[in-house]
C-alpha cells in the first residue's frame, strides 16, 4: 500500500553550530565517520571498525566491521561545497527503502544552521516506514551529536544497542540486514 504524501511528511530537523557554513560542512561530510555514534546508530555495534562517507557524488556511505564486512548504508548524490550534501540513507533496509537525506548549511548569526531534512518516506515498503518514528528521534539526537552536544536520544539509543548485544539479537539484526556488502562493493 502507497500513502499519499501528506501522510508520511518529511522528516525535518536542525542545529545551530557556532562555526561557518564552511567548517560545519567540513565537519559533517569529512569527518562524518568521527562524530558518528558507531556504537548505537550502526547494524554492528561493537563489531564496527569504522563508518566511512565517501564524499564524492556516487561515493558509498557504510560501516566496515573489524572482520572486513560492510554494509552498505546509502550513496552521496549531491556535494555542494560549503551549502549543501544529499544522499540516499537506507542502514539496514534494501535500496528501495532509502530516505532521501539532505544537509543544507546556512550562515546564521555568527554560526551556522544546519538543517536536515529527511523525506521519500511515501515510496517506502510498510516494513521500512516503521522505523520513522525512530528516525524522527534519532535524526535530532545525530544533529546534536553532530554539534557535540549532550542528548537523551543518543542515551537512549545506546541504551537499546547495548539490549541489544545483551538480549544476542544484534546477530539477529545483523544477519538479517538487507545492506551487506563485499569489502569490493559489491552485494552479497
Amino acid at each position: 500500500m502507497t500513502h499519499a504524501s501528506r501522510d508520511v511528511p518529511p522528516i525535518r530537523r536542525s542545529v545551530t553550530v557556532p562555526w561557518t557554513p564552511d567548517a560545519a560542512y567540513r565537519r559533517f561530510v569529512e569527518e562524518f565517520g568521527r562524530w558518528w555514534p558507531r556504537y548505537g546508530h550502526s547494524i554492528g555495534g561493537r563489531r564496527v571498525k569504522c563508518v566511512v562517507f565517501d564524499a564524492r557524488v556516487g561515493g558509498a556511505i557504510y560501516e566496515e566491521h573489524y572482520d572486513g564486512t560492510r554494509y552498505e548504508w546509502g550513496t552521496v548524490t549531491q556535494l555542494e561545497p560549503p551549502a549543501r550534501v544529499a544522499f540516499t540513507f537506507h542502514a539496514a533496509f534494501a535500496r528501495a527503502d532509502a530516505q532521501q537525506v539532505e544537509v543544507t548549511f546556512t550562515a546564521e548569526g555568527r554560526g551556522t544552521r544546519v538543517e536536515l531534512v529527511s523525506s521519500g518516506w511515501e515510496r517506502m515498503s510498510d516494513h521500512a516506514r516503521g522505523a520513522y518514528g525512530g528516525y524522527r528521534m534519532g535524526w535530532g539526537g545525530l544533529l546534536a551529536r553532530y554539534a557535540g552536544r549532550f542528548s537523551g536520544v543518543e542515551v537512549l539509543f545506546t541504551s537499546m544497542a547495548v539490549a541489544m548485544d545483551v538480549l544476542r539479537q544484534r546477530e539477529s539484526f545483523t544477519r538479517n540486514s538487507e545492506g551487506r556488502i563485499s569489502s569490493t562493493g559489491a552485494p552479497t
